[in-house]
């Protein structure tokens, strides 16, 4: 197995290009490992007398908090979105028409599965009667994250205007509707303003990357890290990088200055860890993993809660209750105990994905 292993690495290695920036790669795996990873941490199924219903451990041990700052990392996939798109326009080897199809094709071909498999499950657990409110809290769960596909999408049709505009811009909109939205209480719809602008804002980073120096990263670090800080100490933005049930407000829906500010601190992050993460990626091992997560990214993205579900609901009709996959994350312990559900959950998933596979072709 060892032997088939590094085999394996090696062929990835010997097919990769010369001149590929395996960073980006690098980081693009980092950032969907990371949202995998917090949702499968912050997210609880509680099997008890009344529907199944969605829990957070956010939302007993605040000690927690720090989990959302490791684990949502979604600036920066966005951040190599825009490198990504701006570096593919600059080329202009297809028409821009082409160009946009062709990625919006890769984007949402996948989905159509998802929607499809999920309208069936949905239909049968309603038929046989299943509680609504179970079936909306399980449904909810798998659809909630694709928001940021249509964000995502958006924001690559606009690649040659986003080429043109300086980050700032989308950042002082975010500011000037939060200043509004909860200053000033405008209406709740003001702060879906932000939905675009907020993720504009490391996506424009990454359009114009490639020309930013290693002190102006920085500033991006110390700065938007400061910023953030102050927000929450003494602007009232909540802590958590993620959105809590049961709280007033959330970072999240929609991305607030709070957000868009650590996101900012992100991508100076990420930047600063390039030419190390390229270092580290000429280790054939390291690139084989990275090459894997980026050829399933979509996959991995679109079917992770669906493998969270899965064993969740499979285990309790088997087997019955069991700590950190059925009750209440309300405990140190539950936290401890989810940790060691995480290999099912990627099994579930691994599973899944060869399905998919086959059934695409």
């Amino acid at each position: 197995m060892a032997i088939a292993t590094h085999a394996t690495a090696r062929r990835i290695e010997a097919a990769t290009r010369p001149d590929r920036d395996r960073a980006i790669d690098a980081l693009r795996a980092i950032a969907i490992l990371g949202v995998v990873l917090g949702h499968w941490l912050v997210t609880a199924l509680v099997f008890d007398d009344g529907p199944i219903r969605g829990a957070s451990p956010l939302q007993f041990l605040p000690a927690l908090t720090p989990v959302s700052w490791v684990f949502q990392t979604l600036a920066v996939f966005f951040l190599v979105g825009g490198h990504v798109a701006a570096a593919g326009r600059s080329r202009r080897i297809i028409p821009y028409g082409d160009w946009v199809a062709g990625r919006l094709k890769r984007l949402f071909r996948p989905v159509l599965l998802v929607l499809a498999v999920w309208t069936v499950v949905g239909g049968f657990l309603l038929a046989v009667g299943s509680d609504p409110a179970t079936v909306r809290t399980l449904v909810m769960l798998v659809l909630s994250p694709l928001w940021f596909l249509l964000v995502f999408a958006a924001l690559t049709a606009a690649t040659p205007l986003v080429v043109r505009l300086h980050p700032a811009v989308p950042l002082t909109v975010v500011a000037v509707v939060d200043l509004f939205r909860i200053q000033l209480g405008a209406p709740a719809w003001v702060g879906w303003v932000n939905l675009a602008a907020g993720w504009l804002v490391p996506f424009a980073v990454g359009a114009r990357w490639q020309r930013m120096s290693r002190g102006s990263l920085w500033g991006l670090l110390i700065g938007g890290t400061a910023t953030t800080i102050v927000l929450v100490c003494w602007a009232g933005y909540p802590a958590s990088m993620v959105g809590v049930p049961g709280a007033g407000f959330s970072n999240l829906a929609p991305p607030s200055l709070a957000a868009v500010t650590f996101g900012l601190a992100q991508c100076g992050l990420a930047g600063l860890l390039r030419e190390p993460l390229g270092r580290l990626m000429r280790r054939p091992a390291w690139w084989a993993a990275v090459v894997l997560v980026n050829l399933f990214a979509m996959t991995i993205f679109l079917w992770h809660q669906t493998a969270m579900i899965t064993a969740a609901v499979v285990t309790r009709l088997a087997v019955g209750p069991l700590a950190g996959l059925h009750t209440s994350p309300d405990s140190a312990v539950w936290v401890l105990e989810r940790v060691g559900w995480l290999p099912l959950f990627a099994l579930v998933l691994l599973f899944i994905g060869v399905a998919t596979r086959r059934i695409r072709g």
